[in-house]
């Protein structure tokens, strides 16, 4: 009997130990399974990451990668994430089991908690754009947070939303759990700040490649992210300063002008270009073309990466527009009132009720004459600045004195500073050449004009001074205005004027009111016309006197210009080649 005591004690000592064995093997083969599951589950997430997300930048998709297939490896009754967006926060919750409102609440209200904290930023007054999926939502007032835990979403070094898991059982989440997803998250994270890393390089290299672009340049993705901003583009939207800029600030920039996100969605979507003929900005106005972004893809097709939008200045067309407009204008009045006047008057002649005298008819055929000769000299400037224009303007030189020619001109125009109590003169430095290769019609086209212009534009009591000053191969400009000190205000480091040698410059000065340094650029050109005490005298002109005149000096091989104060007086220049 005792012999059986001790086997049966035996036996059940054997039976205990084999029980305690066998109970940890069995726990040892279902931690290595749990481990195992949990590698397997992160292997195949980062598998589907890699396979789906590809080239994508947009971190709602992966975190919905990751979401969608996290029920495999652990509990829960909602996982939910909180993205940041420019002008909102997205909030997308998953309800794997049903939920109360409160639940909802509390996991929102906890992630945005969360954000705060991390960003150190309020998001109390912030949007929230809400998203829930999965299971109904319940009225249990039982079902609340328990069982919780938070993880960043970091793309580089900045902090772009929360992942979230909560349950409504507690102390259900271990360390393995939320180490994985950790580990899953930030490894999805670093691809993509790969990738965004590469993406900057890309956008940095081609920003150098638009920058030297005189037009502004704005190119997007297809999510409408900036691509590409040029430094004109942000010059005309005032946004220099700005370090990150994103399509809201360009459309708050463009301050209602138009849609720029509209247009450039409707663009991609229809694939097509359109055009804003007239925008403004600021006083200027721009041209806006909008187009598709496209790529070369697989067998030879197409795939539209974004939009761009092209900001061309047509600011000075339009100036160019109204000057033309109002020069037209001005020119049907010019040609239209001589034109009456001689209507009328070969009416008068051959009106016979009228009885017309020989003294009235040959007074009214000097004003036909005196009229026709005044449209002829219009058509002329026309013709004239048309062939200087066309590059096919040209003058007939030959040797011959310039004095006379000037002092002619100077006397035919005395009559008329006379008349205005205006004191007209002319002075010859010592080394005026007796010959010198031009055309005289037209140098004395140039010179008609600048006298002409000197008596519109100065004030009865005033006086006009002609200087003629030569600069001699072995002189130089500055040199001899030192030695014959003419009476004119040009600068001596006028930059046209300071390297001349071997040439004449012919100087008219007047004590005129002068002329604005905004309006002296305009000079030279066609339609302009400076505006001052002309008008106020009656006298018109085209506008296009000076053009034809830097037109003739330019084809003589000379330049023109101006040096101006303002109350002081104006001197207007040209020169010509001794050779």
């Amino acid at each position: 009997m005792a012999i059986l005591v001790i086997i049966l004690s035996v036996l059940l000592c054997a039976f205990v130990i084999a029980s305690i064995l066998l109970y940890l093997n069995y726990k040892k083969v279902k931690d290595t399974h749990g481990d195992t599951n949990r590698k397997m589950y992160e292997l195949a997430i980062l598998k589907e990451l890699g396979e789906r997300i590809g080239y994508s930048l947009d971190v709602g998709q992966i975190v919905d990668i990751i979401t969608g297939s996290l029920h495999q490896f652990i509990d829960y009754s909602v996982v939910s994430y909180m993205l940041l967006q420019p002008e909102q926060i997205v909030f997308k919750a998953h309800l794997e089991r049903s939920v109360s409102e409160r639940f909802i609440k509390d996991v929102r209200t906890r992630m945005l908690n969360s954000l705060a904290a991390l960003l150190e930023k309020d998001f109390s007054q912030t949007h929230v754009d809400e998203v829930i999926t999965g299971a109904i939502i319940e009225d249990d007032a039982s079902l609340t947070v328990q069982s919780f835990f938070n993880i960043p979403l970091v793309i580089g070094d900045k902090v772009v939303g929360v992942l979230t898991v909560a349950d409504v059982k507690p102390g259900l989440y271990r360390d393995e759990e939320m180490t994985i997803l950790y580990k899953i998250t930030q490894q999805a994270s670093q691809a993509v700040t790969r990738l965004e890393n590469v993406v900057q390089t890309e956008q940095r290299k081609l920003n150098s490649m638009v920058e030297s672009i005189t037009e502004g340049v704005i190119m997007t993705d297809q999510d409408y992210r900036l691509v590409v901003i040029n430094p004109t583009a942000k010059n005309i939207l005032h946004l220099n300063d700005k370090d990150s800029i994103t399509i809201f600030d360009v459309m708050t920039s463009l301050n209602n002008a138009f849609d720029l996100k509209e247009k450039l969605e409707e663009s991609i979507k229809l694939d097509k270009i359109g055009t804003i003929d007239e925008i403004v900005i600021d006083d200027k106005f721009f041209q806006v073309t909008i187009a598709p972004v496209k790529s070369a893809l697989a067998a030879g097709e197409l795939g539209v990466l974004g939009g761009v939008a092209i900001f061309h200045d047509i600011t000075q067309d339009k100036k160019l527009e109204q000057l033309r407009e109002d020069y037209t204008a001005m020119m049907v009045h010019e040609l239209r009132s001589p034109l009456n006047n001689i209507l009328r008057m070969i009416e008068a002649i051959n009106d016979v009720k009228l009885q017309v005298t020989p003294e009235q008819r040959n007074e009214f055929m000097d004003l036909i004459y005196e009229n026709s000769g005044d449209m002829l000299s219009l058509v002329n400037d026309l013709l004239d600045a048309a062939k200087i224009e066309a590059g096919q303007f040209t003058v007939e030189k030959k040797p011959q004195d310039l004095k006379p020619i000037i002092n002619d001109r100077v006397d035919f125009f005395k009559t008329q500073a006379d008349k205005d109590n205006i004191t007209l003169s002319v002075n010859y430095d010592s080394a005026t050449p007796g010959s010198l290769n031009f055309d005289e019609r037209k140098v004395t086209q140039v010179l008609n004009n600048y006298l002409s212009n000197a008596i519109k534009y100065t004030s009865p009591g005033g006086k006009i001074t002609l200087d003629v000053i030569t600069v001699a191969k072995d002189q130089i400009f500055s040199g001899v205005v030192e030695q014959t000190k003419p009476a004119w205000l040009i600068d001596k480091s006028d930059s046209q004027l300071s390297g001349l040698t071997n040439a004449i410059v012919v100087g008219v000065t007047d004590t005129g009111e002068g002329i604005p340094a905004e309006v002296i650029p305009q000079l030279f050109q066609k339609f302009s016309q400076a505006k001052g005490s002309g008008e106020k005298k009656g006298i018109k002109g085209t506008g296009l006197g000076l053009v034809i005149v830097k037109g003739i000096i330019k084809a003589h091989g000379g330049v023109v210009g101006v040096a101006s104060k303002e109350g002081e007086g104006s001197t207007f220049y040209f020169t010509l080649p001794l050779d």
